[in-house]
């Protein structure tokens, strides 16, 4: 893989207005505005888009499962089931509806294993106290290989959950995060299934809690940690991120789920904020289009520094985000949870940035290590042409004149990065 060393920058915190009104970033220059707004025309007349908001219409015909309210103390998962025209989340018995293994598998031209397995850390709050169970249901449905629990003789390849600290003594049960870590498990083990799974569960959302769970995680070996939740940027967010200033490991944050604005921790200038798309297949299962989620997180952060790697110009802090891959509900994925949400359980359609998370943190599995001097998240930024797709349609509200931070253009954009995945080779 290609290297790139993480350096704090001292940049000044300059002042634009986010979706969620906080300032955020300086004056851009009147040449750059014209500059990006030609890389705009030109998407429009490439793509055939229009910079018409859609976060307005993008959670219709779905809804977020975890209902806390987050703040700067506590986050929310960002996971979002498929809903009837009641509102309640549509459910099948026996029948899956959404994205399985083969479709993540053929539409970003991914493996089915890593020769050198890796293994991935799911750190969420609360308990599902038969995530084993469905885990093996959703084995059995989609014919994966039986995956066995890991024990003194089984070590790789493997399932195995803890807590925070981890012993067995787990969390209470909490049925959406139940249905946000399921869906976590099923999808990392969709797109690496040979990697060893270790799920952390923390006793409550709180970061405090959060945090340490994710200190476990790195303390039993995992080499990518996925992450599915976040909160509004805080002030005193910074003060976490020495949990993720871990070269050689590879972090992953959702970038939410409520349009244009920034959420912590996908702002760490240390993890890899991924962000969400739309993705349609073809007869075959190949991708036929993926463009820009209306709801997923974007823009650029109020108190992070930019890291080395990112260059574009129309935001002197960290920008989120990184890299994307599907997180559409309407195109989300098939996820079993034997646990009862709002009356229903069996099959359930998910999605959220919470589904583009795991699937990233599959992908990073795939390719195996990343170099212990490098901070993983700047990889991407050092790929080669064509191992990324590039997002170039859609958007997720209204930004003012720095247009690609919530737009697909041409080239880096804020709701989908670099791109979403073309096999392993930009991780």
């Amino acid at each position: 893989m290609k290297t790139t060393k993480l350096k704090k920058t001292n940049k000044s915190t300059r002042s634009i207005k986010s979706s969620k009104s906080k300032k955020i970033s300086a004056p851009f220059m009147s040449t750059r505005n014209v500059f990006i707004a030609a890389i705009v025309m030109v998407s429009i007349l490439v793509f055939g888009f229009t910079l018409t908001s859609e976060a307005a219409n993008s959670h219709s015909s779905s809804k977020k499962v975890c209902d806390e309210q987050s703040s700067n103390t506590s986050a929310n998962c960002f996971a979002r089931v498929k809903i009837d025209k009641n509102g309640r989340p549509v459910t099948t018995v026996t029948t899956p509806t959404g994205y399985g293994p083969l479709q993540f598998r053929t539409a970003y031209n991914l493996p089915t294993n890593n020769t050198n397995p890796a293994t991935i850390a799911i750190v969420a709050a609360y308990n599902h106290p038969s995530i084993k169970a469905d885990l093996d249901e959703y084995n059995s449905t989609f014919n994966l290989p039986s995956f066995p629990s890991c024990s003194a003789t089984v070590t790789t390849g493997c399932f195995m959950k803890v807590n925070q600290t981890g012993g067995t003594k787990y969390p209470k049960t909490n049925a959406g995060w139940a249905l946000e870590i399921a869906m976590d498990v099923q999808t990392a083990h969709a797109v690496s299934p040979n990697s060893k799974i270790i799920l952390v569960e923390a006793t409550t959302n709180s970061y405090a809690n959060l945090m340490t769970a994710v200190d476990r995680a790195r303390l039993l070996g995992a080499t990518v940690i996925s992450n599915s939740y976040g909160s509004l940027e805080f002030s005193g967010e910074i003060t976490y991120d020495s949990h993720f200033k871990y070269p050689g490991i590879a972090f992953l944050f959702s970038s939410g789920d409520a349009g244009y604005g920034v959420s912590y921790p996908a702002a760490s200038p240390y993890v890899t904020a991924v962000g969400g798309t739309s993705l349609y297949l073809t007869g075959t299962g190949t991708r036929q289009t993926e463009s820009v989620w209306a709801g997923a997180g974007s823009g650029c952060s109020a108190y992070e520094p930019k890291p080395v790697f990112q260059t574009d110009l129309g935001c002197s802090n960290r920008t989120v985000s990184d890299v994307s891959a599907v997180a559409d509900p309407n195109t989300g994925a098939a996820v079993y949870s034997s646990v009862v949400l709002q009356g229903q359980k069996g099959w359930f359609q998910v999605g959220g940035t919470s589904l583009s998370a795991p699937i990233i943190a599959g992908v990073y599995a795939l390719a195996g290590s990343t170099d212990p001097s490098v901070y993983a998240n700047s990889v991407p930024y050092a790929a080669t042409a064509g191992s990324l797709y590039d997002v170039a349609y859609g958007n997720n509200g209204a930004c003012g004149s720095n247009v690609y931070l919530c737009n697909g253009i041409i080239g880096y954009d804020g709701p989908s990065g670099l791109g979403s995945p073309i096999g392993i080779g930009a991780f």
